[in-house]
Formats: C-alpha cells, sequence, structure tokens
C-alpha cells in the first residue's frame, strides 16, 4: 500500500495522480482506515471474524470480465460516496486506488495491491478506480448479506447519521475508537 495526496491534475483518474507528498499510516488512521497486508487468507479469516464479517464475495473488474460496461462502470465507482457498512476490501490480484476524503475535504490517494487488506469506516467519502492496467480482483466482506447502496455525495448524505458519526469520530481522534 501507498498512500500520498492526489496531484488535482487533469487527465484519466486510474493515472497514479501522485503528487508526490506522501501521506503517513498514522493519518490514514486518524480518518479511520485500518491497512494490513495479508498473503494468506487464513489471516483474513482471522480479522473477518474478529470483526463478526459472515459474508463475502469476490469481484474482478476488467474489460475481459465485464465487458462492454467495463468503462461505464469504472466511472460510476469513481464517484464521490460513502456507504453505511464499514467497507473491508482485499486485493486478491492486481490493483486499484481508492481516494478518501481528509478532514480539509481534500483527496488521499490510497494504492492497493495483491494482497492489501483496507478497511474503511461507515460514513467517509471515498471513491474507487482501478489502475491503468483496468485489472482488479477483490474479496469483499460484510457483516450481513452483501449490500452496497452507494450514496453519492449531497447536502442528504452531509446530514446522514453514519456520516456525522464518522466525522463525530475522526474528530474526536478516531485512533482512540479502534
Amino acid at each position: 500500500m501507498k498512500a500520498y495526496w492526489f496531484d488535482n491534475l487533469p487527465g484519466d483518474q486510474r493515472e497514479p495522480h501522485d503528487s508526490g507528498r506522501e501521506v503517513s499510516p498514522e493519518y490514514l488512521s486518524k480518518l479511520g482506515i485500518l491497512h494490513f497486508n495479508y498473503p494468506n487468507v487464513s489471516d483474513v479469516n482471522a480479522i473477518a471474524s474478529e470483526r463478526e464479517y459472515k459474508n463475502r464475495d469476490e469481484i474482478t473488474i476488467s474489460p475481459q470480465t465485464m465487458g462492454d460496461v467495463y468503462e461505464e462502470k469504472v466511472k460510476s465507482f469513481f464517484h464521490e460516496h460513502l456507504h453505511e457498512d464499514e467497507e473491508i476490501r482485499y486485493i486478491l490480484d492486481g490493483g486499484g486506488f481508492f481516494d478518501v476524503r481528509s478532514e480539509g475535504d481534500d483527496w488521499v490517494r490510497i494504492q492497493l495491491e495483491k494482497h492489501d487488506l483496507m478497511i474503511m469506516p461507515a460514513g467517509i467519502y471515498h471513491r474507487f478506480t482501478t489502475d491503468t492496467k483496468n485489472y482488479t480482483k477483490a474479496m469483499r466482506l460484510f457483516k450481513e448479506d452483501p449490500r452496497w447502496t452507494p450514496l453519492n455525495r449531497s447536502e442528504e448524505t452531509e446530514n446522514n447519521q453514519y456520516r456525522q458519526e464518522y466525522v463525530k469520530l475522526r474528530d474526536e481522534n478516531w485512533t482512540k475508537a479502534h
């Protein structure tokens, strides 16, 4: 995993957009982001058990698996949104980028590669894209039945209960909460 400030320059979202300014694991933790590198799925199973995740699935994002809808889907994943559930992603193969909002509302880009596992809290604004290799195979973990309802950023999401809880925890120093 590599984290840095997004450069905000024009260009394909799948390019690195690396500003050259690194973001520390401590800062990511302050945003509520946890990261692990697990070469063995048994480690993923252990964290899933510890965090009471009962379900999982696998998704492959590539032109070969998605066909004509690939470009449209990748663009839709890149819309800024939040989820009302904690989000765990384990990269089985390939890679991609998750961008998350800082407390100053800037983008932090997190590059994930094979064996990286990232946990994002409910209520954090984020977006996802594959990298220039156009291939991500990931395991998604869920506490209950899979439900992915992205709530695109709006005035309504600013007042969303999960967003409000996230901001409160982040501002109170998230690292004490997890």
